[in-house]
């Protein structure tokens, strides 16, 4: 790692909020920009012109125009696996050949949405989409953010083992009218393929004569799901370049084309690639992706921050704090460089959140009055997603922009337990409206910041070898014969004797 890059960062002087934008008259026009409907404001962060020019040279030294350009070239960027990394090809942004197979497999997805539509699977009213991880996350948030007035489908995505979660879904579908949607990049993945044989054995309980005629498989492995049985015209493969946690854009993404409309898909794709064209084409110091990445990197690296705290301002957003802690702790969460070797400094900070105004009763206190610096991130929307009294949303929005200014400017009274010590960084994220184009944009802007902050920090962002040990383990603890330490061989003995 370029130590002398760091310790530059390291050294730099810890001003006072207040006193930077006392101190600084066009502070506001040099920290906040507008790209794709969507208003971004660092200015209550701390990063300086002098912060900035130091993670720059730090970009330079890591060459992150090079490996921007790479990842867009379809090169080879997952260094661990060897693989390229085409999320954004999906959206048009990418090596040709990537961008061509891309649009042919979006062909393919929207003739068969086109043919459910028509009923040649039979009349379709629900969706029940089986996935885990990206492969669940990822549609999830888009048809809860944007499908609250579509009436197309019922569309219910299922993660977890829990029969619990399965047994909700049975409750509300008629299996006569039920579309199984498998998603699993290796259609392997234990959870999804047992919840899909159990709503499999459901289906076929209840009288549905052809079973698999009523199954989808989203797959980067056509051929394991052809011998799973699924007909080839039902299988929608994606590439294999596409990660699990960025493949919303890919075949992943069919339930929420079926539920919202292929108009809908269609949009979203388009804002994302605009976010893309920024992210490629603009300088640093105006880039979103980056300006945000240098902020995360400067509260983990000098002020030793451990979490990140991403707040929504919008019930149809609720879904997306757990859709980023999966983005950024899953891609970023690494103990070693792409040289192999001990990262020696923090890495991704711990992301989590919820969604205004309800978190301020619950979790605000800390932030405000507690002895942990979380740097806030506020999303919200101006226009509003209901049709109340306009109070409802201006209360809401009030709400956050107050909750930014409380925490940079604090208060102080004599009565220590009602003091404020202020200084708390945040930035804001504001859409004119939450559409499927500005939604698109939202999350590319997100990807991208993952994927500078991995570069700076010299580490691989696309491979995910921590979530396999503990999977393994279990494997082998359902197998039976495997023995574990003690306080783990007596829980298995309780639960199972």
């Amino acid at each position: 790692m370029p130590t002398a890059d760091w310790t530059a960062i390291e050294a730099l002087p810890e001003k006072k909020l207040t006193d930077l934008f006392a101190q600084d008259g066009e502070r506001l026009e040099t920290f906040s920009l507008d790209v794709a409907g969507i208003h971004f404001d660092w200015s209550k962060t701390h990063l300086t012109k002098d912060a900035m020019a130091a993670f720059e040279a730090l970009a330079q030294r890591q060459g992150l125009a090079a490996k921007r350009e790479a990842l867009f070239a379809g090169e080879k960027v997952n260094v661990t696996e060897g693989r390229a990394v085409e999320h954004t090809a999906e959206r048009g942004e990418g090596a040709e050949e990537s961008v061509a197979k891309a649009r042919a497999l979006h062909a393919r997805m929207r003739a068969l949405i086109d043919a459910i539509e028509a009923e040649a699977l039979g009349p379709i009213r629900h969706v029940l989409h089986v996935g885990i991880g990206g492969s669940a996350l990822g549609p999830d948030l888009l048809i809860d953010a944007l499908g609250r007035d579509a009436d197309r489908y019922d569309v219910a995505i299922v993660a977890n083992i829990d029969g619990v979660a399965l047994e909700d879904v049975f409750r509300r579908f008629d299996p006569e009218a039920t579309l199984l949607v498998i998603a699993s990049k290796t259609f392997t993945t234990t959870e999804t393929m047992t919840n899909a044989q159990s709503v499999l054995q459901w289906m076929t309980e209840h009288g549905v004569s052809d079973v698999y005629g009523k199954v989808v498989a989203l797959t980067a492995d056509p051929d394991k799901a052809l011998e799973w049985g699924v007909d080839e015209t039902r299988i929608l493969p994606f590439n294999e370049g596409v990660g699990g946690r960025y493949s919303l854009w890919s075949s992943i993404g069919f339930p929420a084309a079926l539920a919202l409309g292929w108009d809908c898909f269609q949009e979203l794709l388009e804002g994302a690639a605009e976010m893309d064209r920024h992210f490629r084409l603009t300088a640093l110091h105006e880039n979103a992706p980056v300006i945000a990445a240098f902020a995360d990197l400067y509260y983990t690296q000098v002020r030793h921050a451990e979490t990140r705290a991403i707040f929504a301002y919008d019930q149809r957003l609720k879904l997306l704090p757990p859709y980023l802690q999966q983005l950024e702790m899953e891609s970023n969460g690494k103990g070693v460089t792409t040289d192999g070797e001990p990262l020696g400094r923090p890495s991704a900070a711990i992301a989590w959140g919820g969604v205004g105004t309800e978190a301020q009763h619950a979790v605000f206190q800390l932030l405000h009055q507690g002895t942990h610096l979380v740097p806030v991130e506020f999303v919200a929307c101006i226009e509003p997603g209901d049709t109340l009294a306009e109070d409802h949303h201006r209360q809401l929005l009030m709400n956050a922009f107050a909750q930014g200014a409380a925490l940079m400017k604090g208060k102080q009274t004599d009565d220590p337990a009602r003091s404020y010590s202020g200084d708390r960084p945040s930035s804001t994220i504001l859409l004119d409206d939450l559409d499927a184009r500005s939604l698109g944009a939202l999350i590319a802007f997100y990807e991208h910041r993952v994927f500078v902050n991995g570069v700076l920090l010299g580490i691989n962002s696309f491979d995910q070898f921590g979530v396999e040990l503990g999977k393994e383990m279990a494997k082998a603890a359902v197998e039976g014969g495997q023995s574990f330490d003690a306080s783990t061989d007596d829980l298995i003995k309780r639960a199972f004797g």
